[in-house]
């Protein structure tokens, strides 16, 4: 089950001819995975603040198809492709106007903020992360 989301792109995203800085980018995706923890019910600060666990990425590959323009309104499609122990491996799919701008392969890890080791996910983090699993088909090829 893909999370899905869209953003404003806005002025201060975007150099000055216009189309969006792709730093601007990262910083719009960092808010599109916080508020897909908070939709499984694990909102970042409480994850920070109660559990002490941190979600950092560890690899992220962007692919760029098109440019984002000021005033586009961003659709996110965000895919979970493979748990492991501490591991989430996601995928992202970015959209304006009907067209694909920017795709992404997305691994973040679970660490222990006491000593910035990596950290199994907990069981209840697990179960709501494997509901979203999907595997890759024939009808949506990995990003």
């Amino acid at each position: 089950m893909a999370f899905k989301t869209t953003r404003p792109l806005r002025f201060g995203d975007c150099d000055p001819s216009g189309i969006a800085y792709f730093p601007s980018y990262l910083n719009i995706l960092v808010g599109v995975l916080e508020d897909y923890f908070a939709s499984l019910g694990f909102p970042w600060r409480r994850l920070i603040d109660d559990r002490r666990i941190g979600v950092p990425t560890v690899r992220l590959d962007l692919t760029f198809m098109k440019p984002g323009l000021q005033g586009d309104e961003l659709e996110f499609v965000l895919v979970v492709r493979g748990i492991g122990r501490s591991s989430l491996d996601l995928e992202h799919q970015v959209s304006a106007n009907g067209q694909v701008l920017w795709t992404a392969k997305h691994r973040v890890v679970a660490t222990s903020l006491d000593n910035n080791q990596s950290y199994a996910w907990p069981d209840d983090i697990r179960a709501a992360l494997t509901s979203h699993l999907e595997m890759p088909d024939a009808h949506h090829p990995a990003t």
